[in-house]
């Protein structure tokens, strides 16, 4: 859960640290009005950043997937998000907001001059409440929905439309998430990784164009090793969607939590399985 954002606290924004009620861009930022941008998210615990190698190379792939050049090294982002921090002394989790738009140009759908124009630079810190006990032992419901989004669902930018809806189909539905297909076969939740045990295998779908690999995808990938439990990337179709032992979603914000309920059909026994629970053990082990 992401409680509201304290315009008061402390955002970065293109080399200078103002109040977040006060940071300012223009109407003509290609992040705006294109929707020309790229962000990603670091969880952190107790003031450590959780995983944070994990979101800034994301951060760096998805720049470079749409030609983004900010000159701005990894140490320099790892430093950024601590000074962050360092500026806002929240108790307790937070996460940390970074988001980098092509810049400031002259409306024109192509590329303007990289010469002439210079990303803008964003980040913000927001209060983190982790997932409570009833999601955790009560587990979630889901529904499932075709996936209408873009091609390159690998790139992690703030054009997010088609997710949006996916998300309000659910509030819509009474659900708490959407699991989404693509010709038959899951892709991913609204804004989540979706995960699928049948005879006590862990399955999950090919991290290609079609899914936002979340960072929690390979630390899941090393808490089933390490739990024991056999793990196999695949297409998954709808049906063995349907017929799974268990359902699980993962990110940052979430972080791991079993669904329960599909499609108004009982998943499993309906209650969170016993995958599930070694590897929510593990998660917070992790994190510990």
């Amino acid at each position: 859960m992401i409680p509201d954002v304290d315009n008061d606290s402390i955002a970065y924004l293109n080399g200078e640290f103002v109040r977040l009620g006060d940071a300012k861009i223009s109407v003509l930022d290609r992040g705006f009005i294109f929707g020309d941008s790229i962000y990603d998210v670091v969880p952190v615990y107790n003031g450590k950043p959780f995983r944070m190698e994990g979101h800034l190379a994301r951060l760096e792939r998805s720049l470079k997937s749409i030609g983004i050049q900010t000159g701005m090294q990894r140490a320099q982002w790892e430093s950024l998000v601590r000074d962050m921090l360092a500026r806002n002394t929240l108790p307790g989790n937070c996460l940390v907001y970074l988001q980098v738009t092509r810049g400031v140009a002259k409306r024109d759908h192509a590329f303007p001059d990289k010469a002439k124009v210079k990303p803008t630079i964003f980040g913000m810190v927001s209060p983190f409440v982790r997932p409570g006990k009833a999601p955790r032992e009560q587990g979630l419901t889901a529904i499932s929905l075709p996936d209408i989004r873009w091609l390159r669902c690998e790139i992690k930018t703030t054009s997010l439309l088609g997710n949006v809806l996916a998300k309000q189909a659910a509030v819509e539905a009474g659900v708490d998430e959407v699991v989404q297909f693509r010709d038959g076969y899951l892709s991913e939740g609204s804004s989540c990784n979706i995960w699928v045990v049948k005879n006590g295998t862990l399955l999950a779908p090919p991290r290609d164009n079609l899914i936002l690999e979340g960072v929690r995808y390979a630390l899941l990938a090393e808490l089933a090793e390490d739990a024991g439990v056999p793990f196999e990337v695949r297409p998954i179709t709808e049906q063995e969607v349907a017929q799974a032992d268990e359902i699980m979603l993962t990110s940052a914000s979430k972080e791991v939590l079993p669904i329960v309920t599909y499609n108004g059909k009982p998943v499993g026994t309906g209650r969170p399985g016993e995958i599930y629970a070694r590897l929510r053990t593990g998660y917070d082990r992790a994190v510990e």
